[in-house]
Order: C-alpha cells, then sequence, then structure tokens
C-alpha cells in the first residue's frame, strides 16, 4: 500500500486494518475482558497538561537520547509485537531493518517469527531480545546463549503475562493461540486479497526461534504448538535470578508496575526497567503505567533506567512520560499498524511520524533537547508551585 496522506498513527491503523480480515486485525487492536485497559492508557496520556515556555532560541533542537551507553536519534522505540508475520510475512525484520535505518532500538519478541540469528545479522547494534520463560530451562539458556552468541547487548524478561488472558474478540473470532484461521475466517479474507495470497503461501507462520527445539520434522503448525505449550512456564524471583547470571548484557525487566518490584529488581542486578502492562492485552482493570510511573521513578530513577510502554500513539505522549520521569518509551501497535499497512516503509513513516512529532513539539513547548525536559512543564508542577508563592 502507498504512503500517500498518511499523516498520523490512525492514518497508518486504517490503513493496517483495510489489509487485514477482521479476525487478524482484532488480534491486534483488542484488550482483554472489557477492553477498559485500552480506554484508561491512552486517556492517562490525553488527560496530562504540557505547559509551554516561550522566548527560547528553539531554531535548533536534538531529540537524541542516550541508553545503556549508547546514542539513539530519538526516545522512542519499537515493543516487542507477538506473531508479527502473520500480519505481513518476514515483518519481524522489517521492523527491525526499520529501527536500524532510524537509528532507534527494536526488541523482537519471544513469541515473534524472526530468528535471534537473523536479527543479529541485519540489527545487532538496535536488535533487542525478548525472552518468555519456556517449561524447558534447557531452551531457557540456550537462548539466551543465542542472544549473546548473535552481538546482541540487551536482553528484556517480560512478566507481565503469567497466564492467558480473556481476549473475548479473540473468543469470538475463533481466532485462539496460536492463532489458526478458521473456514470462516479464510471466507472473510477474500474480501482482503493481498493478506489472503500471503496466507496461501506461507500458511502459519514460522516460530523460527522454537523450530530447532520442537524436533528436525516438525511443520510450522506443530511448532507453533509447541511454543504454546512451552510459554505455559511459571516465572518468578527465581527465574530473574538465574537469567541474570546467564546473561552478560544489559538485563531489563519489562511488566514492572509497582514500586516494590521495581526495588526488588533493582536489588538483583538489573540494568533497568520497562513500565508496562502489556498493551492493555492482560489485566483489564490495571492502571495505565503513565499513572504509576511516577512512584516508580521515585522508588529507583535514580539508581536504574525507568523506560515506559502502552498507550503511546503521538510524540508528544513520550514527550510527557519523558517529563513524569521515563528516560525511553515504547510503542508497539504504531509500527505494527506500519509494518501491515507497508511493510518496511510503514514502519519507517510510523517511526517519521512520531520523530516529526516530537520535533515540532518540542518547538512549542520551549526544549530544545530532551535533557531539557523535566515535571516543570507538568501542569500539576505548575499549579503546586503558583500555590506554594501564594500568587
Amino acid at each position: 500500500m502507498t504512503m500517500d496522506g498518511v499523516v498520523n498513527i490512525d492514518d497508518l491503523r486504517k490503513l493496517a486494518k483495510k489489509r487485514l480480515p477482521r479476525a487478524a486485525y482484532d488480534f491486534i487492536e483488542g484488550g482483554t475482558d472489557d477492553e477498559v485497559g485500552l480506554v484508561t492508557n491512552e486517556q492517562a496520556f490525553r488527560s496530562k497538561r504540557i505547559v509551554p515556555r516561550y522566548l527560547i532560541d528553539v531554531s535548533v533542537r536534538d531529540q537524541s537520547t542516550s541508553l545503556f551507553g549508547r546514542s539513539y536519534s530519538s526516545p522512542i522505540g519499537i515493543a516487542p509485537t507477538g506473531l508479527a508475520g502473520m500480519f505481513r510475512h518476514g515483518a519481524d525484520m522489517m521492523l527491525a531493518e526499520a529501527a536500524r535505518d532510524a537509528n532507534v532500538p527494536f526488541i523482537l519478541s519471544g513469541a515473534g517469527t524472526g530468528s535471534i540469528e537473523d536479527l543479529g545479522k541485519l540489527a545487532p547494534d538496535h536488535g533487542w531480545y525478548q525472552h518468555y520463560s519456556a517449561r524447558d530451562s534447557s531452551i531457557d539458556e540456550d537462548m539466551i546463549k543465542r542472544a549473546s552468541d548473535a552481538g546482541l547487548k540487551t536482553l528484556v524478561f517480560t512478566v507481565d503475562a503469567p497466564g492467558s488472558s480473556n481476549r473475548e474478540r479473540n473468543i469470538r473470532n475463533g481466532w485462539g493461540w496460536p492463532p489458526k484461521p478458521t473456514w470462516k475466517v479464510k471466507f472473510e479474507a477474500l474480501s482482503h486479497p493481498a493478506w489472503f495470497i500471503q496466507w496461501l503461501q506461507h500458511g502459519t507462520p514460522r516460530f523460527d526461534n522454537w523450530a530447532k527445539y520442537a524436533g528436525p520434522a516438525a511443520s510450522d503448525e506443530e511448532v507453533a504448538d509447541f511454543v504454546f505449550d512451552q510459554l505455559k512456564a511459571p516465572m518468578t524471583w527465581n527465574h530473574v535470578e538465574r537469567y541474570r547470571q546467564l546473561w552478560k548484557g544489559n538485563f531489563v525487566l519489562k511488566g514492572i508496575m509497582h514500586p516494590n518490584d521495581a526495588i526488588r529488581a533493582h536489588s538483583l542486578g538489573l540494568n533497568g526497567i520497562i513500565v508496562s502492562n502489556h498493551g492493555a492485552r492482560q489485566l483489564d482493570k490495571a492502571p495505565s503505567p503513565l499513572e504509576v510511573l511516577p512512584a516508580i521513578c521515585n522508588a529507583v530513577g535514580d539508581k536504574m533506567t525507568v523506560m515506559l510502554d502502552s498507550g503511546v500513539r503521538r510524540g508528544l505522549d513520550a514527550l510527557i512520560a519523558i517529563c513524569m520521569g521515563a528516560k525511553f518509551v515504547f510503542q508497539g501497535r504504531p509500527t505494527l499498524y506500519g509494518v501491515t499497512a507497508g511493510g518496511v516503509a510503514g514502519a519507517a513513516k510510523a517511526l517519521a511520524i512520531f520523530r516529526h512529532q516530537i520535533d515540532i513539539s518540542m518547538a512549542q513547548i520551549g526544549a530544545t533537547k530532551i535533557a531539557d525536559l523535566g515535571p516543570d512543564f507538568l501542569m500539576w508542577k505548575h499549579e503546586e508551585d503558583l500555590l506554594r508563592k501564594g500568587r
């Protein structure tokens, strides 16, 4: 699809929706239970106000950001999105390519359809690997070793999916996990020929990282079943300690939502956390990451790198999160919309939209570099200061 006329992330969402059969689109878009969490995440950003500062020379602006000793061109990266290859064949490496070219990090999902080795070849300086615990601990150890051997520098352990969630859109569509399109879905897909042709050519996306463990004769669907069974493994702090011992690079926990958990992560020698509620796909009545971010930053913000994802749809959202204490921000659905709609070009378009919005927003609020951002820009801080001064 052409990117002509695409102005914002919602335009990419509409293009992705047009390309996909309903069941596949709902898999991306849906939350859990009543999908209150989806609204909560986005509303948290919409409720915040930034107080601009004027009469500042903003003719030169720099949004580059340092993270784990590396400089990235923008403070927003690509979060892990499982099964991306279902929406466009080869999507994981397309996302990695777009991230590499934009000089931002990309996190390959542990439930992705691209391999650790391919990521290491394509984008070793920008690729991070997200790990889920496997029932077979030897798989854990081998996955982590493979990530190190591939030259990746950051391991992300996602902890906010301790079990399956009640995703009612998927249930109504007959779209389980691992997804296996029913005849009803395939029939409806006839009205989405680009996706349907892809399905006919490639079938169920292959979980490349897991194929070797399922056995040499395993079909793509048998590999998918194997992955589903292995991902039923428990996740505990003992796993965190073991992975920390196995992994010598940057180690990040994704899904932390409580200050005490952040404190414990720091005590175990982790380098960072991503405050996240899994894009509102696990626990419907959880608070938004933005709501709990200040308490977590107060607990560990001066000791480890605190990042955030979930609900980010505009560049100004990223700036708000940074003003509230996050050092970096990730988004998942926007670049997934982009790669679904237009491959590498679509993912690159999503990142370019964020970059442009961050740039013009920095000018509007009077910030020339990311380090300028802080709580003084937020409305609540401004009001407190006025009250304190008795004005």
